[in-house]
């Protein structure tokens, strides 16, 4: 006797209040069916074994549209439980990373007021466009991080020789300043420290701009991929896997475990084909996230930019007139080349000093850059062979049989499975005998999205080496714009689903700003401080 239960009863009923009017008419018809008692003959089934059945030809198709929608839905679940894992660790280490830059930038403008009151603030505006456009860089904007630091140490050599006497200042046209300029290199008005401080400096960002790109770019790359549709084949497929033992009245016998994971391997073979890159971009940014904590750390080279802005201001102020002399000499004092300026000899006058700075990592500080660095490296590893997991795990719990035996539906009856499980991927699906695959034709969109992820590997392998790469522009062939955010806020986490029907279901300091209360330092980052509104993959290809 037929006996469609009420877990399909009650996913059908659904429908009523979902689907167009010609839906509702086929699930009407459906549900009106379910009184059959007697199986009868199956001759008019397109997709289920065509013996005795409990299912009219309606009653298939509308199980049939509703298994795809299922399958679908369900790995855009299994894709948004890796998005907001990929989500979560962006907003962390985003935080972390901008709280650094704000506590640098305060503990500079903290020192320098202090120590040079009246002459600091009107020239602070330079400092704050420094880490303007550290931040913008690390954004994504389209900068030369070296070219950034070159200008800044330029306008910060003009405002020091402007200040240096205000008959000086007087006398700096446009041309002298710019042949000042070009005199640094020779000169080194600021000693060591701008050479020292951009090696450091461009490295720590360029590896934190290319990881949090790579972070967002995986996220989009599994939204694009788990949208994919599916195949009449793998429709077929699915059909066949999950809803025909219900038209044998079988619907309490699960699915065999390995006739399951032939189907999903076969409707997931495109999918499989993003394994090889995908572990290649997590390696990567494995590395990236492990140099973080290596000498000299994230947070040191940080908050060596005061440092080293003061180490260039003292090295300024005691050359001063050595500087000036040689400067004035080679420039002219109005702007005319090989011109002396009386000015350069006469004697100038000590102004206030600011002293240099040191900044010495306490244990707090440490601790938390290695928590930010553990945290971000165990959720990466636990995503590493999701694409090769995704036709089990959807294929685990309640889905399929774990008997063996003539427990389990093999496609036909309630008998064992005999044919042995594929391999992972595309081109082993030649011999699939649950789904029908053109092995010769592999989907256009898994394809771009596998060379946007040799893309971001190659750029993360780059930028360990402090090298910021910019890549042509693929965008005409590669699809690779978009957010990383989880589609429509629906981010979900926890374990990947499970497919099928259920029944149920001042003065300055010595040392850095450690023991003053900067926000957020001590403490974990908690991941619902910001949403991701952005994702950087339309920075990546547009440069």
């Amino acid at each position: 006797m037929c006996s469609l239960f009420s877990d399909v009863q009650e996913k059908i009923s659904k429908e009523i209040l979902t689907y167009d009017t010609t839906g509702v008419i086929g699930i009407f018809v459906f549900l009106s069916s379910l009184e059959t008692v007697f199986p009868f003959a199956g001759e008019h089934l397109r997709i289920c074994p065509q013996g005795y059945t409990c299912c009219t030809s309606a009653m298939e198709e509308t199980l049939s549209n509703l298994s795809r929608r299922e399958f679908e839905g369900l790995v855009r679940e299994a894709g948004r439980s890796i998005q907001a894992s990929l989500n979560t660790q962006y907003r962390i280490f985003d935080t972390y990373f901008l709280e650094l830059l704000d506590g640098s930038e305060r503990w500079l403008e903290e020192a320098f007021v202090s120590a040079l009151g009246d002459l600091y603030r009107p020239n602070a505006g330079v400092f704050r466009e420094l880490y303007a456009d550290l931040r913008r860089y690390y954004s994504g904007a389209s900068l030369n991080l070296e070219e950034v630091l070159d200008e800044f140490w330029m306008k910060l050599l003009e405002r020091l020789l402007k200040a240096s006497d205000s008959e000086t200042a007087s006398l700096l046209s446009d041309d002298f300043l710019e042949c000042a300029s070009k005199q640094t290199e020779t000169l080194r008005p600021f000693g060591d420290a701008p050479r020292e401080l951009k090696g450091k400096l461009v490295r720590a960002f360029v590896a934190a701009r290319a990881f949090v790109q790579g972070l967002n770019v995986a996220g989009d790359i599994v939204r694009k991929v788990s949208q994919v549709p599916l195949t009449p084949e793998c429709n077929r497929a699915i059909m066949k896997l999950v809803y025909c033992p219900h038209c044998r009245g079988l619907g309490s016998v699960k699915p065999c475990v390995n006739y399951c994971r032939n189907v999903m391997k076969g409707c997931l073979a495109n999918q499989a084909d993003l394994d090889t890159e995908w572990q290649s971009l997590i390696d990567t940014m494995l590395s990236v996230a492990s140099s973080f904590g290596a000498e000299p750390s994230m947070d040191t080279v940080i908050f060596s930019i005061p440092v080293r802005v003061s180490e260039a201001v003292l090295a300024m102020q005691e050359n001063m007139e050595i500087y000036t002399s040689k400067v004035f000499k080679a420039c002219g004092g109005r702007g005319e080349e090989g011109t002396p300026s009386s000015i350069s000899e006469e004697p100038k006058k000590k102004g206030t000093s600011v002293a240099a700075l040191e900044y010495k990592p306490s244990p707090k500080s440490a601790a938390r850059l290695e928590v930010q660095v553990t945290d971000v490296s165990s959720k990466l590893k636990e995503m590493q062979l999701y694409w090769i997991q995704l036709p089990s795990a959807l294929c685990s719990g309640k889905t399929a049989s774990a008997a063996s035996g003539d427990k389990c539906w093999n496609g036909i009856t309630k008998a064992s499975y005999l044919p042995e499980v594929m391999g992972d991927g595309l081109a082993n699906q030649i011999n699939n005998p649950e789904v029908e695959i053109d092995i010769t034709k592999p989907d256009r969109t898994i394809r771009q999205q596998i060379m946007l992820l040799k893309i971001m590997s190659n750029r993360l392998k780059n930028a360990l080496d402090g090298n910021d790469v910019d890549f042509q522009d693929t965008s005409d062939d590669i699809s690779g714009s978009g957010s990383g955010v989880c589609a429509e806020q629906l981010c979900v986490r926890g374990r990947p689903p499970v497919f099928g029907p259920k029944s149920d279901r001042t003065k300055l300091s010595s040392y850095g700003p450690e023991n003053k209360r900067v926000k957020g330092s001590g403490s974990h980052i908690r991941p619902s401080f910001i949403l991701l509104v952005g994702l950087l993959m339309s920075l990546l290809l547009r440069r």
